[in-house]
């Protein structure tokens, strides 16, 4: 589990496909990491197979290139880094938990006093899990919805975010992960049958009153 609050961007310097999956070499300053242990990279949680100095290397299967943009990925990539939270840690984020559930594409940059503000889309089957001022993870940043727009959301990123994550980078068109909240897709799951009743004795009104 992890917090959004990234600590570190990382570089990718090394990227070959292995029995383990297409891995990633990855620069870093972490120096107290150990084999085994989860990081979140770019919000998509991964696994440190061996770590040195300055570096360490994790591996994405099929099913997670399917998922997200790892397959994009090349030497020279800036990713956020974010190791998992110890249980006497500070939420100062939202709960994430690395699972990435869409990759979504950036509409529109724009800059705005001190903040920038960055339009995405979403998926229709996604957009009741978002809410104004609710949170989402976006590239494993936890960040607040400023905004709902038709078929999307706006972000307002501060400066200190643009400083420390890899989301100053962004311009229109690019592909970041997206990770809704939590609690929201849970809450989702256990109303759907209510939805689905709803639906149907709406649908037999409907029926009724046209025969």
């Amino acid at each position: 589990m992890f917090t959004g609050l990234i600590e570190e961007v990382g570089e990718i310097v090394g990227v070959r496909q292995t029995d383990a999956g297409r891995e990633l070499r990855i620069r870093s300053a972490f120096d107290d990491l150990v084999d085994g242990e989860s990081i979140a990279v770019n919000g998509a949680c991964l696994t440190v197979r061996e770590h040195g100095d300055d570096w360490f290397t994790t591996a994405a299967v099929t099913t997670t290139l399917d998922r997200t943009t790892i397959g994009e990925w090349k030497q020279g990539t800036r990713v956020n880094l974010e190791r998992s939270l110890r249980a006497s840690d500070r939420l100062g984020g939202h709960i994430v938990q690395g699972h990435v559930d869409f990759v979504s594409r950036v509409s529109r940059v724009l800059r705005a006093g001190d903040a920038l503000l960055i339009d995405l889309e979403i998926p229709r089957s996604f957009e009741p899990l978002f809410v104004l001022h609710g949170s989402i993870a976006v590239d494993g940043v936890s960040l607040t919805v400023n905004a709902i727009l038709p078929h999307g959301l706006q972000l307002s990123l501060i400066e200190y975010t643009l400083r420390h994550t890899t989301l100053g980078d962004l311009t229109a068109g690019a592909r970041v992960h997206v990770e809704a909240d939590v609690v929201a897709k849970h809450v989702r799951k256990l109303i759907e049958p209510f939805l689905r009743e709803q639906s149907t004795l709406d649908s037999l009104a409907d029926f009724s009153l046209e025969h």
